[in-house]
């Protein structure tokens, strides 16, 4: 699996949510909701400390983003590209199939 922060993405999470260089963003599933990967289930995303097992990260803005190997059932086989719409003023997220 793939994980992108779009720059669009990593400047929301500075400006907006105030992450700041070296912070943790972990997305984890929420039992409530729905996604294009899963149904009952939503995406949410965390300001972390200690991470246990992380599958994927990438790096933006100096903000470290993951998602830990229990989370992976989640996607299903789906990247996941996170990125701000502007239009509807939220962050996005999009799945692809790998």
């Amino acid at each position: 699996m793939k994980l992108q922060i779009t720059d669009a993405a990593a400047k929301w999470f500075k400006e907006e949510a105030e992450f700041e260089q070296g912070d943790l963003v972990k997305f984890f599933p929420k039992f409530y909701g729905k996604s294009p990967v899963q149904e009952c289930y939503s995406l949410g995303f965390t300001r972390d400390s200690e991470p246990h097992d992380i599958a994927v990260r990438e790096e933006a803005e100096g903000i470290i983003f993951y998602i830990e190997r229990d989370d992976l059932w989640y996607f299903d086989g789906h990247d996941l590209q996170v990125d701000y719409n502007k239009d509807i003023d939220e962050l996005q997220y999009i799945y692809t199939k790998e």
